[in-house]
């Protein structure tokens, strides 16, 4: 089977200030992805690292930021924060902020339980919620719902996205082949859960599509 390779060069031309932990593990990417599909076709490669770029400002966040201001808090999250004063209320308070939102959902204990907090977005997709971890942790044989750091190693991180690739889906789709469809928002549904972003993932995918003539 043929694959799409991907260089430090290429990595380095789009995200010149990725983590160093983020270029070792994409050293690897061309084995490391294959198993999963991802780099199969250009179109499935180019999707995917549109929707990493944007998760991780280029390749340099590790873990998600849940420190928001209350006018933002509505935009991130529009059913739970039709009230200002909720907003106000968590503005600026990342791990009560991460207790509310993810309390109780995606496998995680409910609010006040620490799940919210110790199961932030993490890695190169932003792996968010007990059972997220668990599930990716045991597909890969590794301990990383008691260990979340593991999603950004250097050993790790790219394998558990690709795992994460693809097994998320939209509309009895996987992200693969929504991927060939070139459906950009039906990927980030799938990634994303929601819209969020949209318009930085689409610039991310038209370089990367430069970088690979598409």
């Amino acid at each position: 089977m043929s694959i799409v390779s991907l260089t430090r060069d290429q990595i380095l031309r789009l995200a010149p200030n990725a983590r160093s932990a983020y270029l070792a593990a994409f050293a690897t990417a061309d084995t490391d992805l294959a198993p999963f599909g991802v780099n199969a076709t250009k179109l499935r490669l180019v999707h995917f690292l549109a929707q990493v770029c944007h998760e991780t400002d280029g390749l340099s966040i590790r873990v998600e930021s849940m420190n928001y201001s209350a006018a933002r808090l509505p935009q991130v999250w529009p059913s739970r924060f039709r009230d200002p004063a909720v907003a106000r209320k968590y503005a600026h308070d990342p791990k009560g902020l991460a207790e509310h939102v993810y309390g109780g959902r995606m496998g995680n204990g409910p609010e006040g339980s620490g799940d919210g907090w110790a199961f932030i977005g993490h890695g190169l997709l932003q792996i968010t919620g007990r059972e997220a971890y668990e599930t990716y942790g045991a597909q890969l044989g590794i301990p990383l719902a008691g260990e979340p750091d593991l999603a950004f190693s250097s050993d790790w991180s790219l394998k558990i996205a690709a795992a994460e690739w693809a097994a998320s889906g939209r509309a009895g789709a996987t992200c693969n082949e929504l991927a060939d469809a070139d459906d950009l928002a039906g990927v980030t549904r799938a990634i994303n859960g929601g819209l969020v972003g949209l318009s930085s993932r689409r610039e991310w995918l038209r370089r990367w599509k430069r970088v690979y003539g598409l």
